[in-house]
């Protein structure tokens, strides 16, 4: 059975492993989510991510913040643009998250920002998440 959106799959899977704390959570490998990752990563939501090579597509090996660490964790991760319904914004128009104790991911022109990134460079593009 094929996904029709892996990236709500990878979401879900970090949010279930969050929430019973587990230290790590295996993925299935795409490009938009490795670079989604590498948002996450420089934004500290996670700590580290590897490329894990099989057969097939390839395995994402996330390893998430401990629940003690002192900075920052995933509280909530919600998928805003969805296969069924896309929701794009422009560069001046980019939503801040919880006063910017959080972050958005864009998929820009230039590549996956967060919305930090993209309000520098003065581009808009598809909201994909919203985490804080």
């Amino acid at each position: 059975m094929a996904l029709t959106d892996p990236i709500a799959d990878a979401l879900t899977c970090i949010r279930n492993a969050n929430r019973i704390k587990r230290e790590r959570v295996d993925l299935k490998a795409s490009k938009l989510v490795t670079e989604i990752l590498k948002v996450l990563r420089q934004e500290k939501f996670i700590h580290d991510y590897r490329l894990i090579e099989d057969k097939k597509q390839g395995i994402l090996r996330v390893y998430l913040k401990k629940a003690n660490e002192p900075v920052r964790k995933i509280n909530r991760i919600v998928r805003i643009s969805k296969p069924g319904l896309r929701i794009y914004t422009k560069s001046d128009k980019i939503p801040t998250v919880l006063s910017g104790m959080g972050v958005c991911v864009l998929s820009t022109p230039q590549g996956v920002l967060s919305g930090e990134q993209a309000k520098k460079r003065s581009v808009g593009g598809e909201l994909l998440l919203k985490v804080w």
